[in-house]
């Protein structure tokens, strides 16, 4: 099998020729740092891994580390921002978005690894009304994605996203309002909670519809947010579920397998992950990395009804372990989550300072990993 096979046949359940190996979104920091900065498929291909690309263009996501804010500004939206800071390693910016009725402001703070909020978008409850009414959801040009879906060829898969800062609508509301107060704001406030929730998914689903024919091999959703780590599975049942299986039938009906993204946070939750009806569950991140259950523990509990992504702690195996370690983490996740097919070990999400004798030691593991 080549690696397209190899990755779409584990999404889709079943037992590819081997175990398939691959990274959550190789970072342009790695790159450039580890790599002579090449792309990531050129990364994907030297090191021996199956390629999972990520495409990102017209998204929108803050946290890209080369966002521009201003990309989608309209006569009714307009983000204007003001550069406090422009070092590389300790980027400040202050955004104030213009619109007809008032304005709204947030402030952000990076490096060259990520970005992440200082001040959140929404300050009142009614600031909701100027998303709902003046917030732009940019139509998706498949054009690009034709051209790198051709590029990766049979060297992997071209993952998409669902527009927004995070996938999910309660992840996407999670950047916009702090998530202890969104949180609050579920058990005290809950039909203003809905509101949002159904802005957002509007606006989502307005963005699914200009996907039609899109060359994506798979669609991410979800977020860190929805984690059980994060809110309790009665939150994630009432405010994540129904948004989530919404989407997730809309990209069913345009024939995208779905991957729901957690950051690994699945105890308890399992069922409702299985209920929102993705094909996969990522990234089953373990105890060691932040997860709360085992990646064989999930897979006990969901057995083959949903395929699995991720499992290998990138930091205390895949960056500080050794090739010893490497290899018997692989054949372990191999013997006990990929037993049956349906899995795909992958970091449970991203690295930056990984040795990248490291990287090939994990794909040679892989190799390792036959299937009968």
């Amino acid at each position: 099998m080549n690696s397209k096979e190899r990755l779409m046949t584990a999404i889709h359940k079943g037992k590819p020729d081997r175990l398939p190996a691959t990274v959550h979104q190789w970072q342009g920091y790695h790159l450039e740092e580890y790599m002579g900065g090449i792309s990531d498929l050129e990364a994907f291909k030297q090191v021996g891994l199956d390629a999972q690309i990520q495409y990102f263009q017209d998204m929108g996501q803050f946290w890209l580390v080369d966002v521009d804010s201003s990309k989608f500004n309209t006569s009714t939206w307009r983000d204007e921002v003001d550069r406090v800071d422009g070092d590389p390693n300790h980027r400040v910016s202050h955004h104030t978005i213009y619109t007809p009725e008032g304005t709204l402001t947030y402030k952000t703070e990076g490096d060259r690894k990520t970005t992440w909020i200082t001040e959140y978008l929404i300050k009142h409850d009614e600031d909701i009304e100027l998303i709902r009414k003046y917030m732009p959801v940019p139509p998706l040009d498949h054009e690009p994605i034709r051209k790198r879906w051709d590029l990766i060829g049979d060297a992997g898969i071209l993952r998409g996203f669902v527009w927004g800062d995070q996938a999910g609508c309660w992840q996407h509301a999670a950047c916009l309002y702090d998530i202890t107060d969104l949180i609050y704001a579920a058990i005290d406030r809950p039909d203003w909670v809905h509101a949002l929730m159904k802005i957002l998914l509007d606006k989502k689903m307005q963005f699914i519809e200009t996907m039609k024919g899109a060359k994506f091999d798979l669609i991410e959703t979800g977020g860190g947010s929805a984690s059980s780590t994060v809110i309790s599975p009665k939150l994630h049942r009432e405010f994540c579920l129904p948004y989530d299986r919404a989407m997730h039938d809309a990209l069913h009906s345009m024939g995208f397998p779905v991957t729901y993204h957690t950051c690994g946070g699945t105890r308890a939750i399992e069922e409702l992950i299985v209920a929102n009806g993705c094909d996969a569950s990522e990234t089953v991140a373990p105890v060691s990395v932040g997860g709360n259950q085992e990646p064989w523990e999930l897979k006990a509990k969901v057995g083959n009804r949903i395929a699995l992504i991720g499992g290998l702690d990138q930091f205390n195996t895949l960056t500080t372990g050794s090739k010893a370690d490497i290899r018997a983490m692989v054949h372990k996740l191999f013997e006990t989550v990929g037993c049956d097919g349906g899995y795909i070990c992958s970091c449970s999400d991203h690295f930056f300072e990984t040795p990248v004798e490291n990287i090939v030691a994990f794909a040679d593991a892989a190799k390792e990993c036959v299937y009968n």
